[in-house]
């Protein structure tokens, strides 16, 4: 029976630091000296197991993508960001190409509706024992408009969002041009923070690797919507060509 859900281990849950809203709770990811089961180290990023391994059957790993404790994708130097994905997305794929999975999540969380629990800037690299993520995706996900694109890369808004409103795609179909990927990503959380989600302060870059191509969805966060959690219905806004035109105008 093909595994539809994936188990939290509530216990350890529970011990989880939280310091996203907390200034006053410790940050384990700046006590650097402190870090167990590093597994690589590239100047201010570290890729290590991950200390809270809520997933039951899952490989959980963290990537601490700076020593700064408040910085974020939005300010990074573009050195940083290219520097950043290129890390992340060399051990995602190792984990995939080491078929030790059934398939292998690589996220990032930043924000108090984002899901996270933790402020530090950091992605996770998850490998899923029993769980296919591709599954649930399909083509469509990443149908959108297009924004801006170059030769093997292209920054879409979704048509049709996994879960709504705003959902923006960076499409990855040759590997050299990752660079370029970095810096649309940066584009676009700079974006949300500054002009979609100025208030929460909240957003989502989901990895995909979809046949041929890496895919990266950044998702704006807010509470979500009652219509998806009960009934499974996203919703789409209706000024999407409105949002395009704000965004070229601001950054291209």
């Amino acid at each position: 029976m093909k595994q539809t859900h994936l188990h939290f281990n509530m216990q350890i849950g529970r011990k989880k630091p939280v310091s996203v809203n907390n200034t006053e709770t410790a940050c384990p990811f700046c006590d650097r000296n402190s870090l167990t089961d590093v597994l690589e180290q590239r100047g201010s990023m570290i890729w290590l197991m991950n200390k809270f391994p809520v997933l039951e059957d899952t490989h959980q790993t963290v990537l601490i993508e700076t020593d700064e404790c408040q910085g974020d994708w939005s300010v990074y130097s573009k050195e940083h960001v290219r520097a950043l994905l290129a890390f992340g997305v060399e051990k995602w794929l190792e984990m995939e190409q080491s078929k030790s999975y059934r398939s292998v999540l690589f996220f990032k969380n930043h924000g108090p509706y984002s899901g996270g629990s933790i402020r530090h800037p950091h992605m996770q690299i998850v490998g899923l024992n029993d769980f296919d993520y591709l599954d649930q995706v399909k083509d469509s996900d990443f149908i959108g408009m297009t924004i801006d694109q170059e030769a093997g890369v292209e920054c879409n808004l979704s048509t049709h969002p996994r879960a709504g409103f705003f959902e923006y795609n960076v499409i990855l179909s040759d590997f050299d041009r990752l660079p370029k990927m970095a810096d649309y990503l940066q584009i676009l959380a700079h974006w949300i923070l500054t002009h979609v989600n100025p208030r929460h302060q909240s957003y989502n870059f989901f990895f995909y690797h979809w046949g041929e191509k890496l895919i990266a969805k950044v998702v704006p966060r807010f509470v979500t919507s009652p219509l998806y959690v009960g009934y499974s219905i996203p919703q789409v806004a209706n000024n999407l060509e409105d949002m395009v035109a704000q965004l070229q105008r601001r950054y291209f």
